[in-house]
Formats: structure tokens, C-alpha cells, sequence
């Protein structure tokens, strides 16, 4: 095994121990929550019945019905068993619907609003710090300031005023939701307008924000490395100025590309507040419903795809700056 392969696969072996500490993480935490998920649900349904011993009999069925009635090792084992079927388990809150249909219709929704807005903002971002950097004067004087201003704003705050300015008080776009509730799911240009209205100010909350923190990033990177000795010392050697700024934003993209990754990896629950303040359908919502309800299912399903999606961002990251990136092939031959 060469010394690349190595590498891969001791990277390999630590997001391993990492996704099992995570599993067990996912099934235990949601269960030391205060309060009786089954107790709730039954409760709305026996609403009006007087019988004592029915609305037992009810309880007990749904305690067997969802396992609760097993030790919490049982049910541990029961569910690491149904994860290597698929099966999450069914919701309390929303039974008899399964946990992988909840989030096979939510994830669409959410890589649509966030894939798009996360890529926007990044792109936008990295060249306008890379410019505030070169170019200095106006730019660095404008740029940087209002980067910083529109990257101090959370999330949640900059869509509650979006919200309010541009639906609720001018109503130039919905209020919340992901299309018109009267509306059947279908390709029509009808279903489609609406499914853009309604994505049009959570995108734009995201990537104004996305927008500020990478052009800080990229505009500090950036002048670091045009600070350092070997630009200097290409100078010096007679190397033209675009040969040097390709090297330069080159080594300053670097710790951009991983937070693009990292971005990537969390956005099944990145802006989960985003999601919740525009009620759009994406995973944010269901996990946000999920921890009102209890529904234990649901909150592992959620969370466990959030924790895959940013192992499997952070190792893809990982493999590929075994290419791109001269410090970490240099290290591989050390240790080779």
C-alpha cells in the first residue's frame, strides 16, 4: 500500500469509530428528553373517552406497537438491527407514516433551497474578497465593511426582517411554506411559479449571509499569503503579477474549499432556523416538529442524516486535498 493509501485509510478507520460514536449518540440523547411520547399521542386520540381500561389497553398497544415497552439496550439493539435494513422506525407524531418517507419527501426541498444559495453565496463571496484583497482602495473600503456588517447578522434575524419587509408588509412573496397550499405537487409552470415565490427570500437570507463570511474569509486568506516570503521572493525573481495571484488565491481557496464542503455536508440541517421561520418543508422543519412531539424516530432519522452528510463531506475533503494540497503529499512521503 503506497503512502497515499495509507493515509486514506487510516482517515477511513477514525470516520468509522466517529459514525458509531454518532449512532449511538443519535438513538440514546433523544430518549434522556423529559416526558412520554406514547403518553402524548394517546391522549389526543382517547380525547372524549371515559373508559379507564380502554384508553390502558390503547397505551399498551402503542408502547408495544413503538418498543417502548422493551430496556432501553433492547430497543438499542433492535434499532441498530433495523439500520442495516433502512428502517428507521415510524413516527410518533405524524404514525402511521414511516421516518424514511418523512425525509425522502423533505431532503428535496432542502438541498433545493440550500445546494443553489450555499454555491451563490460562496462564489459571490470568494470573489469579492479576493478583489477587497488584490485591488485594495475602494473596494477593501466598501467590501469589507459591509461583508462584515451582513456576516454579523444570524440567519434567523436577517429572514424574520426579509419576512416582515417583503412578505408581510409590501407582499411581494408568500408568507411561509414551500408552494401554495392549494396547490396538488405537479410540472406545471402554475406549481413551479409558486415553488420559486415561495424559495425566493429563505435562498436570498441565506446566501446574503453565506456572502459576508466568505469574502472575510477569502479577503484575510488572501492577504496573508500575498504578505508572505515566497510572493516577495517571486517578485523579486521576475515572475509576472497573474503568475503570483493564481499561486496566491490558489493557497487562500484552500480553507475556503473546506468550509464549502463542510457547508455542503451540513446543509441537510444547516439552516434549520431558515426553514422554520419561512415553515418551508425541508428536514430544518421535521426536526423542529420531531423535538416538540417527541417523536423519538424522527429526531434519530434527522439527526443521523445530518451526522453521515458531514463525515461524508469531511472525508471527501479529505481524500481530495491528498491531491490538491503539496503540505499533506509531503507529509504522506514522511510518514511513508
Amino acid at each position: 500500500m503506497n503512502a497515499y493509501g495509507k493515509y486514506i485509510f487510516r482517515k477511513a478507520l477514525w470516520y468509522l469509530l466517529t459514525l458509531i460514536i454518532a449512532v449511538s449518540l443519535n438513538f440514546f440523547l433523544p430518549r434522556m428528553i423529559e416526558g412520554n411520547p406514547v403518553s402524548m399521542i394517546v391522549s389526543e386520540m382517547t380525547q372524549g373517552m371515559t373508559d379507564s381500561d380502554t384508553i390502558k389497553r390503547v397505551y399498551e398497544t402503542f408502547m408495544v406497537e413503538f418498543g417502548v415497552d422493551q430496556p432501553l439496550y433492547i430497543q438499542f439493539f433492535i434499532y441498530i438491527k433495523n439500520l442495516f435494513t433502512g428502517n428507521l422506525g415510524t413516527s410518533f407524531g405524524l404514525y402511521p407514516k414511516q421516518v424514511t418517507d418523512i425525509l425522502a419527501s423533505a431532503v428535496p426541498w432542502t438541498i433545493g433551497l440550500q445546494l443553489p444559495a450555499i454555491l451563490t453565496g460562496w462564489l459571490l463571496g470568494n470573489i469579492l474578497g479576493a478583489v477587497a484583497a488584490y485591488k485594495k482602495g475602494v473596494f477593501d473600503k466598501v467590501i469589507f465593511p459591509v461583508a462584515l456588517f451582513v456576516n454579523s447578522i444570524p440567519f434567523f434575524t436577517l429572514a424574520i426582517i426579509m419576512l416582515y419587509v417583503f412578505a408581510l408588509t409590501l407582499g411581494w412573496f408568500p408568507l411561509h411554506g414551500g408552494y401554495d397550499y392549494q396547490m396538488v405537487p405537479q410540472l406545471s409552470l402554475d406549481f413551479i411559479g409558486s415553488v420559486i415565490r415561495h424559495h425566493t427570500l429563505p435562498f436570498l437570507s441565506i446566501v446574503l449571509v453565506t456572502i459576508g463570511g466568505q469574502a472575510i474569509g477569502m479577503r484575510e486568506m488572501s492577504i496573508y499569503e500575498l504578505n508572505s516570503d515566497y510572493v516577495l521572493y517571486s517578485k523579486l525573481l521576475g515572475i509576472r503579477d497573474s503568475k503570483i495571484a493564481r499561486y496566491v488565491f490558489r493557497n487562500a481557496m484552500l480553507p475556503q474549499i473546506t468550509g464549502l464542503a463542510l457547508s455542503i455536508g451540513t446543509m441537510v440541517g444547516g439552516s434549520l432556523i431558515c426553514e422554520i421561520v419561512f415553515s418551508y418543508p425541508g428536514i430544518g422543519t421535521w426536526l423542529f416538529t420531531a423535538i416538540r412531539q417527541l417523536d423519538y424516530p424522527l429526531i434519530s432519522g434527522c439527526t443521523l442524516l445530518i451526522a453521515v452528510s458531514v463525515l461524508l463531506a469531511n472525508f471527501t475533503i479529505d481524500i481530495i486535498y491528498g491531491f490538491i494540497d503539496p503540505r499533506i503529499k509531503s507529509a504522506q512521503m514522511e510518514d511513508h
